[in-house]
């Protein structure tokens, strides 16, 4: 059997760089790219996808992968890839920041822990965000759904020289906006409720000034934080939901779909 340098040229591009973009997306995304889940691992599973993605996608153009336009094409993939798992990551973003506004009106604020995702120390409120939106994200099959759109994307933006451009970058930095607004709103009913025990143990203080506030007021906001946190529960899903709705949007805006 004879194998032409065309044809090999062929084969390693039409594998290689589904399996930048598809493995740039792991690393980016919320709960495959958890410190948790291991290199090996997301590589192994990349490589898998990249595989089966291969034969169903459009032929990538016959470039040499090692040339100065086969190196274009493997940045615009991974720059695609970490697109798509960014955008994921700033919707896990707006929980954490949401949970750090809580922890700190309620006095939880020195209360930290590591936090699976990013790997870095944030308040316990956060982390309690973090488990209910990854348990949110899996019931609603998102994994599924940041798979297909990643897969789909090669049909909408195949593999080329070009791909994402400067307005995609701006809209995906405009976005930020957004990931801070369902911050807050995710935040705001209990912060508007800890902010009226504050004032309501400030008229307490000025009637009576010989009560020790330190003592009573810290634990009694400790204790209503946590009962804000199970009355504010049933409201997460679906401001998460709207959330998760907007990012798979501006992903499909980004990749062309």
């Amino acid at each position: 059997m004879h194998f032409t340098t065309a044809e090999i040229t062929a084969w390693v591009g039409s594998v290689l760089w589904p399996f930048l973009r598809i493995g740039a997306m792991l690393m980016a995304a919320p709960l495959f790219g958890a410190g948790m889940v291991t290199v090996r691992i997301r590589l192994a599973f990349a490589f898998l996808l990249a595989l089966i993605v291969a034969p169903l996608i459009p032929l990538p153009p016959a470039v040499e992968p090692l040339s100065l336009a086969g190196l274009v094409i493997s940045v615009q993939q991974i720059l695609i890839g970490l697109t798509i798992g960014f955008v994921l990551q700033m919707v896990f973003s707006a929980m954490t920041q949401a949970g750090e506004t809580i922890a700190l009106s309620m006095g939880l604020g020195f209360a930290s822990m590591m936090d699976p995702q990013q790997g870095v120390q944030v308040p316990v409120v956060s982390s309690y965000f973090v488990i209910m939106s990854t348990l949110i994200f899996l019931a609603l099959n998102g994994h599924v759904a940041l798979i297909e759109l990643t897969l789909m994307s090669f049909h909408s933006m195949p593999v080329a020289v070009d791909g994402i451009v400067r307005a995609d970058l701006w809209a995906l930095v405009s976005w930020g906006s957004t990931m801070f607004v369902y911050g807050l709103l995710v935040a705001l009913p209990a912060v508007a409720s800890m902010l009226l025990v504050n004032l309501s143990m400030g008229v307490v203080t000025r009637a009576a000034p010989q009560l020790n506030i330190f003592a009573v007021g810290f634990p009694m906001m400790i204790l209503l934080g946590f009962v804000l946190l199970l009355l504010t529960l049933p409201v997460l899903v679906p401001q998460f939901t709207e959330l998760l709705a907007d990012g798979f949007t501006l992903i499909g805006q980004t990749t062309g779909r």
